[in-house]
């Protein structure tokens, strides 16, 4: 049973000419515990996609549900805790806050409520250790290598058990060896949650090791 659901997706801008369309009659299913990669080149309308599902925008037209649960009808309050508690982020740059250990980082999501709770931060840690980062808890993002940026920013993406994990080039910034490792936790971490993941990536490699692969041009979704 698919639990995100896209239908008949658009998307298109107001210019002072013809308007803009980056994204038209974009479909698509995704169930729980798959992952897709979507492919394209740069300017085709995957990030705007990625910012869509993830409820960051807004579509011109269409429907995108998950769990039976059209976010776009929620007000703004609403939309932000859907977000906060179903939907996790890993983006290219890792966006980690600079004055933060590696551990009050992966909390940030839940400082929405106030403090976290015990619950949050004995799931933070597990997090932490699951991403080899134990012993680096305690240290600001300048004390860490760049593979060791996107793990934490992975560990936070999950704090809250999200049904849909969204990542934006995550091993984009990466070299080879650190992309590798990347992409093995990303699939090691999908599996143990049972999450669905969504990849917008120029990797070939990386997409190689998805279930499905989508390529994205002229604003429409086709099978890679």
């Amino acid at each position: 049973m698919p639990e995100l659901v896209v239908n008949n997706l658009a998307k298109e801008y107001a210019t002072r000419g013809e308007p803009l369309v980056v994204l038209r009659d974009v479909s698509l299913e995704l169930s729980a515990g798959e992952n897709v990669a979507i492919l394209g080149p740069s300017g085709c309308g995957k990030s705007t996609l990625l910012h869509i599902l993830g409820t960051l925008d807004e579509p011109t037209s269409g429907s995108a549900t998950l769990q039976d649960q059209n976010p776009f009808e929620l007000n703004e309050p609403q939309l932000a805790e859907f977000r906060n508690r179903n939907i996790g982020f890993i983006f290219q740059d890792h966006h980690l806050l600079p004055q933060l250990s590696v551990l009050e980082n992966v909390l940030v999501p839940a400082l929405a409520d106030g403090s976290p709770s015990q619950e949050e931060i004995d799931r933070a840690r597990e997090l932490i250790e699951r991403v080899g980062l134990s012993d680096r808890s305690d240290h600001r993002p300048a004390e860490l290598s760049g593979g060791e940026k996107q793990r934490v920013a992975a560990a936070r993406a999950l704090i809250h058990k999200p049904v849909l994990l969204l990542a934006d080039e995550p091993t984009g910034s990466l070299d080879r060896t650190n992309a590798q490792a990347m992409t093995k936790l990303l699939l090691d971490l999908q599996k143990q949650e049972k999450t669905m993941l969504m990849v917008v990536t120029h990797s070939m490699e990386l997409a190689s090791q998805m279930n499905k692969r989508l390529e994205l041009g002229d604003g429409r979704l086709a099978a890679k």
